[in-house]
């Protein structure tokens, strides 16, 4: 692996992947034989809302996105669309997915594999910020204003 892969925080990439292929086959392996509507419905809701965390998310950043969490010497700060509401809505919908697959498919192996992928994206985060805060200076006031993953809560 490169050391520019490494530095940009790579090995976060290649975790946040494996995990997401644990949930996608434990959704198709471990699902309930038995289905609960409310369950499927939700399920259905958690990725409704993760599509549109994502779009706005993706709209939001443009040319600034980028699979790793480093930012690169060329990243701008985005603060509006989506991100004045969270810092890490393409994580947050990434996570809702997770969770709705889940719910879905009604597998609790999945569901188990979800909540570690929460973990997992906030201590990814923790880390972005990190370097998003050598970077700008003007972030440390953007975390005090903006909720990492949910509006006005969390």
């Amino acid at each position: 692996m490169s050391n520019s892969f490494v530095h940009r925080g790579g090995w976060w990439v290649i975790g946040q992947s494996l995990l997401l292929l644990a949930i996608a086959g434990l959704d198709l392996t471990g699902h309930a034989a038995v289905k609960s509507l409310p369950l499927f419905i939700g399920g259905l809701v958690l990725i409704a809302a993760a599509a549109i965390c994502s779009v706005a998310g993706l709209l939001a950043l443009g040319r600034n996105l980028t699979p790793f969490p480093k930012p690169s010497a060329k990243t701008e700060l985005v603060q509006h669309g989506i991100y004045a509401l969270i810092r890490h809505p393409l994580y947050t919908s990434v996570f809702c997915a997770a969770v709705g697959s889940s719910l879905l498919f009604q597998s609790w192996p999945a569901s188990v594999a979800s909540a570690v992928l929460g973990i997992f994206f906030d201590a990814k985060a923790r880390h972005e910020e990190y370097w998003l805060r050598q970077q700008f200076p003007e972030y440390a006031n953007y975390e005090r204003r903006v909720r990492r993953f949910i509006p006005w809560v969390h």
